[in-house]
């Protein structure tokens, strides 16, 4: 009889090829789309995060207007639309007046307009989660990442300062259906050792966890593993910077920032998605490490009877 974590481990594996009909995806994932393929300079990016923060008014600025709240030039604008794809400002404009009227058009419920501080970080939180599941929809990418994640033996977790609950808590799911996996809270040399000797031990990825404020120590960190040999995979709050950046693959959901601390239902979400897809990689060795693990829990008594 297969314990609780097992029978999920079977019932839950990602149908790979699949991808779901969806409903048009948010304005948020939109622009995602529209500004992540292209490597942008730090000005772009700042006029990037500003038109994702502010899409239904900046839709309808002008040039000047534009530059002047984001604080770059009228000329960085242009070459800015020019970056991502566009033949200029009023064409680059264009598109984001039809996503932002597209967001006007989804009027918020009574229920929404009502809601106190508290509902409105949990309404947040539900809509990055809906732009999570659009992102869903082409499960691909997770399935590829969780199959290189699970073949590198070791496999190193980073996930420093306010991030490193989130890579703690992958580490902690990863140790059960994974034969080594290193954590790493911690940054500067001690980071840099363990990514020096992961890869000496034949590791090849990384998965790191890069939450807003991105530390300076978290880039430095990435940079080691990348001139090391290993692959980076992140999980951030957006796939733009220079985390972003230096990442060989990048999975960006929101945070939830209403409150004075960010909460991460989406990127919880994304590594769990993650660790299924490891358990997908090679289920053979998913459920050995699995029935070895409940039987020394049952012997050591690790956890209550319910």
């Amino acid at each position: 009889m297969p314990s609780p974590q097992q029978a999920r481990a079977q019932a839950s594996a990602i149908t790979v090829g699949k991808t779901a009909p969806e409903a048009g995806a948010s304005p948020t994932s939109q622009l995602r789309e529209l500004f992540d393929g292209p490597r942008l300079s730090p000005g772009h990016r700042r006029i990037a995060q500003y038109l994702i923060e502010h899409i239904t008014e900046a839709a309808f600025l002008s040039i000047t207007d534009l530059a002047e709240r984001v604080g770059v030039s009228q000329p960085s604008v242009t070459r800015f639309a020019g970056a991502v794809g566009f033949s200029g400002y009023p064409a680059l404009r264009e598109k984001l007046q039809s996503i932002a009227l597209g967001a006007l058009g989804s009027p918020s419920t009574p229920a929404e307009q009502r809601a106190n501080e508290l509902q409105a970080a949990v309404d947040a939180e539900i809509e990055n989660l809906e732009n999570l599941r659009r992102d869903f929809a082409d499960p691909d990418q997770v399935i590829r990442i969780g199959r290189a994640l699970s073949d590198s033996t070791p496999l190193t977790v980073m996930g420093l300062r306010i991030s490193a609950s989130l890579a703690e808590y992958f580490a902690y799911g990863a140790r059960r259906i994974h034969p080594d996996v290193r954590l790493v809270t911690r940054g500067g040399t001690v980071a840099y050792d363990a990514m020096l000797q992961s890869r000496e031990a034949g590791g090849t990825w990384v998965l790191a966890f890069g939450m807003p404020r991105h530390a300076q120590e978290s880039l430095t960190a990435v940079r080691v593993a990348r001139s090391a040999g290993l692959k980076v995979a992140l999980i951030t709050d957006l796939g733009l910077g220079p985390l972003a950046d230096e990442a060989d693959v990048v999975f960006a959901t929101g945070t939830g920032s209403r409150l004075v601390f960010d909460s991460y239902a989406a990127p919880g979400l994304m590594a769990a998605a993650l660790l299924q897809a490891m358990t997908d990689a090679d289920p053979e060795r998913t459920q050995a490490r699995l029935e070895e693990y409940e039987q020394i829990a049952d012997q050591h008594q690790f956890f209550l009877k319910d």
